[in-house]
């Protein structure tokens, strides 16, 4: 073995690329330890498990491709990660970020949902590289890059290709042979990422897992400027009637709602133990919480009840066009998932909600065009976001249904999505799904290549009342050696101690079979709903 790892070592010491577009900055042996020390924050936007397991050796290599100077007179290229193991599994693996991208993760290949305790890619054997998606940000929400044309390509999908293309290269430089299987993997943007890699670059990958996937991430961005509003209303004022935010909802309110959703849905799978499994069947009306006069605990304000509807029914405009999507009712709505993306913790009127922060800038700066650099999302007008919205819209949201040539070359298709996502709403995936078999013959033909799992409870990309310890990339080995798609996932999670459910694949649901163990997943059927 050391015999072997001296001869890597020669090899990544002499790794070239032959594309004059690119320009190594390092090539570097790694021996064998520990990974490095992940980032929580950054995790919290792509869903990555930050795991312990041990690193196997490898040659690390840092690059840029096509560096330049861009329309606003900033540094712009593409930089990438690649990490080649030794030894090699013959499987390579990109790895998709998360919010606006522009940093560099850890080529790892980490599981993208935060409860995930399965090993990473990289210590399965995987060659794997990372990306800033072609521009450099202070952190993952910056989206000052949209001021310039080619970095809001290469954000939407046109960075896929170039580092693709140059991995590969590079895989067959230093281990001689070509990748056996190529896999897209990510959660949230990274989610969309991995269906963009299937849309528009459909031969170069045969394996995609899509977690919390931003299909129409355009307008996912315009329903957080309603979801602010909409809360807003609804909020208490400060002493200069600037509304504050986090309080909107309480946590005795979340509660409230939670329980009074768990006590209507909880058993319409044959079992109550605190998970909807029985999702399609699960219809909620907040008006049922409204406070009788001389009620003052234990119910909700008709503000708040008229915040929820507006939340819940989705985003629209003023002639009552849907400009997104609906949510699901679901057991995630007290948890601080949901609580961190829609209201925040601040007790003043600057809010601190991800919905509040983040999406002046993405929707200012991106997504819409013009740009408007000085968005204020208490004034955004909805009936100009289609329009505004259109052209980023027409390159950046994946939603083609279209997968002839990646299903042609074997391509296996994996999603899961957590039913109480507070920014990616699952009905939306749900009527993306139905199209997506609509247009491609029906069930039958489309499940031997496509299979979606919604996880009850769980947010965006793991946490909640939720079991988030899943393993979709053995599913998808799997599936790719044997040829067998997944009729279900196992899945585990801290949330609910000793407790495993089978996943099942969309539309199927997890059913209570009233024998055995209700804690152990032998004890649940997958049944039509």
């Amino acid at each position: 073995m050391a015999v072997a790892h001296a001869d890597d070592q020669q090899r990544c010491a002499a790794l070239v690329s032959n594309d004059p577009a690119v320009t190594l900055n390092l090539h570097q042996w790694v021996a064998a330890g520990q990974l490095p020390q992940a980032n929580p924050g950054r995790a919290a936007l792509t869903g990555a498990a930050l795991s312990k397991a041990a690193m196997p050796a490898h040659c690390l290599v840092q690059g840029v491709i096509g560096a330049r100077s861009g329309a606003d007179g900033q540094p712009y290229g593409t930089h990438f990660e690649l990490r080649l193991p030794s030894p090699w599994n013959g499987r390579f693996l990109f790895q998709g970020g998360g919010g606006m991208d522009g940093v560099v993760g850890q080529a790892l290949g980490a599981i993208p949902l935060r409860g995930a305790s399965a090993l990473p890619a990289l210590d399965r054997g995987y060659a794997v590289v990372a990306t800033d998606s072609g521009h450099s940000g202070k952190d993952n929400s910056d989206a000052r890059f949209g001021l310039d044309q080619q970095a809001r390509l290469d954000y939407a999908y046109a960075a896929i290709g170039t580092v693709t293309a140059q991995a590969k290269a590079l895989i067959l430089s230093y281990y001689g042979k070509a990748p056996a299987h190529s896999v897209f993997m990510g959660c949230s943007n990274g989610g969309r990422s991995a269906l963009m890699a299937a849309q528009r670059f459909p031969t170069q990958f045969d394996g995609i897992i899509a977690g919390n996937p931003g299909l129409r991430l355009s307008r996912a961005a315009v329903a957080q400027a309603w979801d602010t509003q909409a809360l807003s209303r609804a909020a208490p004022r400060t002493v200069d009637g600037q509304p504050i935010l986090s309080q909107a909802l309480t946590q005795a309110d979340q509660d409230l709602v939670t329980k009074a959703v768990l006590e209507r849905c909880d058993a319409l799978d044959g079992l109550k133990d605190g998970s909807i499994d029985a999702m399609s069947r699960c219809q909620f009306d907040p008006a049922s919480l409204t406070c009788k006069s001389g009620q003052a605990q234990g119910c909700l304000s008709p503000a708040k009840v008229e915040a929820l509807h507006a939340v819940f029914n989705g985003v629209h405009d003023s002639h009552g066009l849907p400009l997104y999507s609906d949510w699901p009712w679901d057991a995630g709505i007290a948890s601080d998932g949901w609580r961190v993306w829609k209201l925040g913790q601040a007790n003043g009127a600057k809010p601190d909600a991800r919905n509040a922060t983040l999406t002046p800038g993405s929707l200012g700066l991106y997504f819409m065009t013009p740009p408007q650099p000085r968005l204020n999302l208490l004034t955004f007008d909805f009936d100009q976001a289609v329009q505004s919205t259109a052209q980023t819209a027409a390159i950046n949201d994946a939603v083609a249904t279209q997968y002839s040539s990646f299903t042609a070359a074997g391509g296996k298709l994996l999603v899961v999505q957590g039913n109480s996502d507070p920014v990616f709403s699952a009905n939306d995936l749900r009527r993306y799904w139905a199209q997506l078999t609509h247009d491609n013959g029906g069930r039958t033909a489309v499940e031997p290549w496509a299979r979606l799992f919604i996880v009850p409870g769980m947010t965006h990309c793991g946490d909640g009342p939720a079991l988030d310890d899943i393993d979709p990339l053995t599913a998808l080995e799997t599936w790719q050696d044997q040829q067998q798609p997944p009729a279900h996932l196992l899945a585990r999670g801290s949330a609910f101690p000793g407790r495993s459910r089978p996943l099942c694949a969309y539309p199927q649901e997890a059913h209570f079979t009233g024998k055995g163990d209700a804690q152990d997943a032998a004890a649940f059927a997958c049944q039509e709903p």
